[in-house]
């Protein structure tokens, strides 16, 4: 290590990290962290029987991966703000007030999750691994698994890393700036 590197404050200078590309972290010790991204899917407004197949198959799962992993949920902030200025526009042109009425319930409604700055969880799993065709083997049973139990998953883009690592890094608030070290 550099004395840059273990003389600086930011927390950055001094992590492993080399680079963050094609949805991989990449380490100084050749290793890369990537992983899949599941999405969002409310079991919990299915039917009993349902719900109980995917907690089943999704423990089947677990238990078949033969690899070192690290199960991670993150919450996101949403930002609603488009969805807020469609409302605006729709309730400036309509004329009916019955509709108005509706789409004004809808902005308040909006306006209230914005003041309680709601999340969305989301939940990632990663691993590292150094080989270019194990990476993708992993991928795929990632993948593969998780379709079986019923949920959708894609690779971690660069901004998905980008936002664990300021999770991370920063107490789960995203910043422009470099994290600090305490002194």
């Amino acid at each position: 290590m550099s004395s840059k590197k273990t003389s600086s404050k930011y927390t950055e200078d001094w992590l492993p990290v080399k680079n963050i590309t094609n949805g991989m972290i990449e380490l100084d010790n050749k290793y890369k962290v990537t992983g899949v991204k599941i999405r969002p899917r409310n079991i919990f407004i299915l039917d009993t029987i349902s719900r109980a197949n995917i907690i089943s198959q999704l423990r089947v799962f677990y238990d078949s991966i033969d690899f070192e992993f690290w199960l991670i949920s993150a919450d996101r902030p949403v930002d609603i703000s488009n969805y807020l200025a469609t409302l605006q526009i729709q309730y400036n042109n309509q004329g009916d007030p019955r509709i108005k009425k509706i789409i004004s319930q809808d902005i308040e409604k909006a306006n209230m999750f914005m003041r309680n700055n709601v999340t969305d969880t989301e939940f990632y799993i990663l691993f590292k691994e150094k080989n270019p065709d194990m990476i993708q083997k992993k991928l795929r049973t990632l993948m593969m698994g998780l379709s079986n139990s019923g949920l959708d998953s894609v690779q971690t883009s660069n901004s998905d890393l980008r936002v664990l690592l300021d999770g991370f890094l920063n107490g789960g608030m995203t910043t422009e700036n470099k994290a600090v070290l305490p002194e």
